[in-house]
């Protein structure tokens, strides 16, 4: 159960409308590596997590990316909804608008429409958790890529916050993760403690009973 604050988790105000730019930011809304995949992956993973620990980080994460997934689409919307048909022709934006018109919509920045296969959920806990902290990786170089490609400041700001989140997301989860591997190792030490005991006394037998 979610309580929904109606405010950004930072301040989105662009004032200058750039279709080239939305094209590219689009991508964090519904490409590969973008806002919509984290949130349905994380969401789906925490299932099966094995500590509570590993399900609420997982929970946690999937909720901020659904705010996420609300910042880029508000970033994509003020750089389009005051467009002329002259900015749209110009962009290369004429073909989302054709089918669009200026609403947002997931695909990747190369038109790819979203689907399932952008995110995994295995059962896993390591397979998982592995899986989380490169995609963590992933959106972070994407959001670096699109830092280089826009220089309005309007732009640059809430998606440099984006990427910082990434960053402190990809941690996380690798704290969750050394939560879990912890566990396993002192089992196997344990495992190990066994068989070493049971060989130790079956030597012990074996000289006892000469």
């Amino acid at each position: 159960m979610w309580n929904y604050e109606k405010r950004l988790q930072f301040p989105v105000n662009i004032k200058k409308p750039d279709a080239r730019a939305a094209q590219v930011i689009m991508s964090q809304y519904g490409g590969p590596d973008g806002e919509m995949g984290a949130s349905m992956r994380y969401l789906s993973q925490r299932f099966t997590m094995p500590n509570r620990v590993a399900m609420g980080t997982l929970n946690d994460i999937a909720t901020e990316e659904l705010a996420h997934l609300e910042m880029v689409s508000t970033i994509v919307h003020q750089l389009t909804k005051n467009l002329s048909m002259e900015e749209i022709e110009k962009s290369g934006f004429a073909p989302y608008y054709v089918d669009h018109t200026v609403g947002i919509w997931p695909q990747a920045a190369g038109g790819i429409p979203f689907n399932a296969c952008e995110f995994q959920s295995k059962g896993d806990p390591i397979t998982d958790l592995f899986e989380d902290m490169a995609a963590e990786q992933k959106a972070r170089t994407t959001y670096d890529n699109i830092l280089r490609l826009v220089d309005d400041p309007d732009i640059i700001e809430p998606i440099k916050f984006l990427r910082a989140r990434e960053i402190v997301h990809f941690q996380r989860f690798g704290e969750a993760k050394s939560t879990y591997t912890s566990k396993k190792i002192k089992e196997l030490f344990l495992e190990i403690s066994v068989v070493l005991f049971s060989i130790r006394f079956s030597f012990c037998f074996i000289r006892c009973s000469r």
